[in-house]
């Protein structure tokens, strides 16, 4: 009977491949995650490397401050996006027409208020498109952005935005403006302390956020910054 013997050098040299198999199906594996995740894209800021910012509006409700919000916009000429959900502009769609005859953005938010990373893929893609034809009835344009409530998000809601043609959009600077302790001042605080080139400032229409804007316009163009839409940082 023959008796195999490995010596130490043996050992190491199998050591060294199995590790090197394991990184590189880690690798692959990764990639692959990579390319699924983000080829399609999914932004928290844009990729323009100039002095750009953009503004997110997320609405499902604060109807009463959306006119005020416009009107400081006009008053700048600035146009944003505004990320809306089906419920919404099935109940608002002459405030909607408004928002966009003012020259704004639309952007999809989904039908319902909800966490879609807990949907299934059939769930999130019913959603997005579910908004997706009421924009277009309504205003006669395809959105092509999808911000998703909450920035909850998962492996469907990806697939199912990426089959309809949609870009995720999260954000680089959050205003927070929803908490009732969420001021003025606090709203200035958060976006002027964090702002950068390519930034995507979510913010809601709130009468709080109504008066922080003003001050922090007049911060950003004093810093050279422009303020605009979604599709104004990502090319």
């Amino acid at each position: 009977m023959r008796i195999l013997v490995v010596n130490k050098k043996t050992i190491y040299t199998l050591l060294i491949i199995i590790f090197i198999i394991v990184v590189v199906a880690f690798y692959i594996s990764f990639y692959n995650r990579i390319d699924e995740t983000f080829y399609m894209d999914i932004y928290y800021k844009g990729n323009v490397d100039d002095k750009v910012v953009a503004f997110a509006c997320n609405v499902d409700w604060g109807n009463e401050y959306i006119l005020p919000m416009l009107e400081i916009f006009q008053k700048e000429n600035i146009k944003i996006t505004y990320f809306i959900t089906g419920t919404w502009a099935e109940k608002n769609p002459e405030l909607l027409k408004v928002i966009y005859d003012y020259g704004h953005e639309i952007g999809n938010h989904g039908y319902k208020h909800m966490d879609y990373d807990k949907l299934s893929y059939e769930k999130n893609k019913e959603e997005i498109l579910r908004t997706h034809n009421i924009i277009k009835e309504t205003l006669g344009i395809e959105s092509i952005y999808f911000a998703p409530p909450s920035g909850a998000y998962n492996d469907n809601t990806i697939k199912a935005a990426k089959d309809l043609n949609y870009d995720i959009i999260m954000w680089s600077i959050d205003t927070i403006d929803w908490k009732e302790d969420s001021d003025k001042e606090k709203i200035k605080e958060r976006i002027t302390s964090k702002i950068h080139n390519s930034a995507i400032v979510l913010m809601h229409p709130t009468e709080e956020t109504v008066k922080a804007l003003p001050e922090v316009i007049i911060y950003l163009f004093n810093k050279d910054y422009r303020i605009g839409t979604i599709s104004d940082i990502v090319k």
